[in-house]
C-alpha cells in the first residue's frame, strides 16, 4: 500500500479550531508566551507551585479542555516563571481509562502547540520492570513502546498540525537526556535511563504481563505519557520524558500494589525532583 499523504484538507479540522481556540483563551490570561511546557504526573505537581507570579486555570475553564479526575491529580494549568523562564504546567492530565479518547488525552499537547510552545518536559509515576530501578529512582526515558491499541494521529491527517506519518526515531530527545543526566549528576541525584511502555489500565498488571513486557525491552510501565509524545512530536516539539518508580512492577516484588503508595513514593522524591527540573530548564531554554 502505497504511503501517500494525500491533499491537505481545504478548511481546517474540528480538532485544529478547538484547540486554536483553547490556545487563545489561555494567552488571553497571561503577558507570558511559554515555550517550554511540563505534563506533572501522580504526586509531582508540586513543582508548579514552585511558579513565580503564577496564573492559574481549572481545566474546566479552558474550551474544550478534558478535565483530569485521576487522584493525585490537580486539574489545573498554572503559567509563570521558574528563574526567569516563563513556562506552562499542567497539574496533572487525563488517561484513556478515565473513559477519554485519545484524542482527548492528546488534545493539551496541541493547545500547547498552538501557544507556541517548543520543548515539553513529561513527568509520569511508573512501576519499575528492571529490577535495579528501585522506588523512588528518577528514570530518563529513552524510548516507549505503545501497547494502549490507539494512536492520536489516526483518522484523517491535520497538517496544519504536522505530517501525515512523523518519524519517532528520537521521538525523546537526545540532546535533553545529556543535559537531564548532567544536571542529575551536578546535583548529586542518581538517575537511570530506559524504555516506557505504555498500557491502558487502569488495572496494574499481571505478574505474567511484566514478563512479557521485560522480554519485549521494557523498563517502566504506566498508563500515560505516549499519546503526548506522539502529538509533541508530531507538532514539531521536542520532547523530554522523566519517571518517577513509585513501585516494583507485579512480581517483582511479592507484594500488592497500592495507588497510595505511588502518590506517597510521588511526594517523598518531589525534593530532588524540583531540583532536577530547575536545573534543567534554563540549559533546555538555550537550546530553543
Amino acid at each position: 500500500m502505497s504511503k501517500q499523504s494525500g491533499p491537505a484538507s481545504a478548511k481546517p479540522s474540528v480538532e485544529f479550531l478547538q484547540a486554536e481556540k483553547a490556545a487563545r483563551f489561555i494567552l488571553a490570561k497571561t503577558k507570558l508566551r511559554p515555550k517550554i511546557a511540563l505534563v506533572l504526573g501522580s504526586g509531582l505537581g508540586a513543582f508548579a507551585d514552585e511558579f513565580a507570579k503564577p496564573t492559574k486555570i481549572a481545566y474546566a475553564k479552558i474550551p474544550n479542555f478534558p478535565r483530569s479526575t485521576a487522584v493525585g491529580h490537580a486539574g489545573q494549568l498554572v503559567l509563570g516563571t521558574v528563574d526567569g523562564i516563563a513556562v506552562a504546567g499542567m497539574q496533572g492530565r487525563v488517561h484513556l481509562y478515565e473513559g477519554y479518547s485519545v484524542k482527548d488525552v492528546a488534545f493539551p499537547i496541541r493547545v500547547f502547540a498552538r501557544m507556541g510552545v517548543r520543548a515539553l518536559i513529561l513527568t509520569n509515576a511508573a512501576g519499575g520492570i528492571r529490577k535495579n530501578f528501585t522506588q523512588g529512582l528518577l528514570v530518563v526515558l529513552s524510548d516507549h513502546i505503545n501497547l494502549q491499541g490507539a494512536n492520536p494521529l489516526s483518522g484523517p491527517n491535520e497538517e496544519k498540525f504536522g505530517p501525515r506519518f512523523p518519524d519517532m526515531t528520537t521521538a525523546y530527545d537526545k540532546q535533553f537526556r545529556k543535559i537531564a543526566q548532567e544536571q542529575g549528576a551536578a546535583l548529586g541525584i542518581e538517575l537511570g535511563e530506559g524504555v516506557y511502555a505504555a498500557l491502558a489500565g487502569p488495572n496494574y498488571e499481571t505478574p505474567a504481563e511484566i514478563r512479557f513486557l521485560r522480554t519485549i525491552g521494557a523498563d517502566l510501565v504506566g498508563m500515560s505519557t505516549v499519546p503526548e509524545v506522539l502529538a509533541a512530536r508530531h507538532s514539531g516539539m521536542r520532547v523530554l520524558g522523566i519517571s518517577c518508580v513509585t513501585n516494583a512492577a507485579a512480581g517483582v516484588l511479592d507484594q500488592p500494589l497500592d495507588h497510595n503508595e505511588v502518590l506517597e513514593t510521588g511526594r517523598r522524591v518531589q525534593g530532588q525532583f524540583i531540583a532536577l527540573l530547575r536545573g534543567i530548564l534554563p540549559r533546555i531554554a538555550a537550546t530553543l
